[in-house]
């Protein structure tokens, strides 16, 4: 067990806030790497990074807004070189499954010359109850500029559990772990199986890349458009239509299930239709 601090960076994000909990409850000493904490953690700060590494043993790295942006390459860069004058002897770092600049980011932490564990995703069951996409299912439309390609969605719990293990098995280090869900989904399918829990009616309607970006400058404003319509252009092309047995080599058991999830998430009541809508 660490009795130095573990920083998380990114502690209140979909990945952060699990992997800082996971850590606490088994006794860790975990430092929260966010705006408002004790000591801030703001990646458009640099000056603040010294004192949130100071006395660090090993920190998860999840880099705000992507890594796909392009100022986060130079952004790594300077956090690993600041870790490393710290005295940080491991970092992992939350990664972008098929995403170039990610890779480009990834062999920065690589050649970093800290101990390290690289741990790649895809898109997020989350992103449906939680994140950007929840108003859509809200709405019954989830609409994306993906076509028919399936995506290999990943539990967040599943990548919160293997990011700790890498933060605290030495066994882990200098490994790449792709993490991926048991099987491949189109975004029609996560609709149906959405539907199929809820009880409510969500579709998947396939949009153009225009289409999506003008839809969500309105919602999100332009410069998160840009980024997440660069992003899908990126990605959509069929390049991430595998699986990957990271989960398996890093905690021993199989990947969670996108059905699972979706029965849980149903019991929270979080797709639930609006009282008017239910008693209409």
């Amino acid at each position: 067990m660490h009795t130095s601090p573990i920083l998380v960076i990114g502690a209140t994000g979909k990945t952060g806030r699990r992997i800082a909990q996971k850590l606490e409850d088994a006794g860790h000493t975990v430092r929260h790497g966010s705006r408002n904490a004790a000591i801030p953690f703001d990646w458009e700060d640099p000056a603040g990074w010294p004192a949130a590494l100071e006395g660090v043993s090993a920190a998860y790295v999840s880099y705000f807004p992507d890594l796909a942006v392009p100022q986060a390459p130079a952004a790594i860069t300077q956090l690993t070189a600041i870790a490393k004058e710290a005295g940080v002897t491991r970092l992992v770092l939350l990664s972008g499954r098929g995403e170039a600049n990610a890779r480009r980011c990834e062999e920065i932490v690589r050649d970093s010359g800290i101990d390290f564990t690289l741990v790649r995703a895809s898109w997020f069951f989350q992103n449906f109850d939680e994140g950007q996409l929840l108003g859509s299912v809200l709405g019954g439309t989830i609409a994306m500029p993906a076509g028919n390609i399936r995506e290999p969605f990943i539990d967040i719990e599943d990548i919160a559990d293997v990011a700790v293990a890498a933060l605290t098995e030495a066994r882990h280090g200098g490994q790449l772990y792709e993490v991926t869900g048991p099987r491949l989904l189109s975004f029609a399918d996560v609709a149906a199986e959405i539907s199929k829990a809820s009880g409510r009616t969500v579709n998947y309607l396939p949009v153009t890349l225009e289409q999506f970006h003008a839809a969500l400058s309105d919602e999100a404003g332009p410069q998160m458009a840009d980024m997440l319509t660069a992003l899908c252009r990126e990605v959509f092309d069929g390049r991430n239509e595998s699986l990957s047995d990271g989960v398996r080599r890093a905690l021993g058991r199989e990947p969670h299930d996108f059905s699972v999830f979706c029965r849980d998430a149903a019991a929270t009541g979080v797709w639930n239709p609006p009282a008017e809508a239910r008693t209409a």
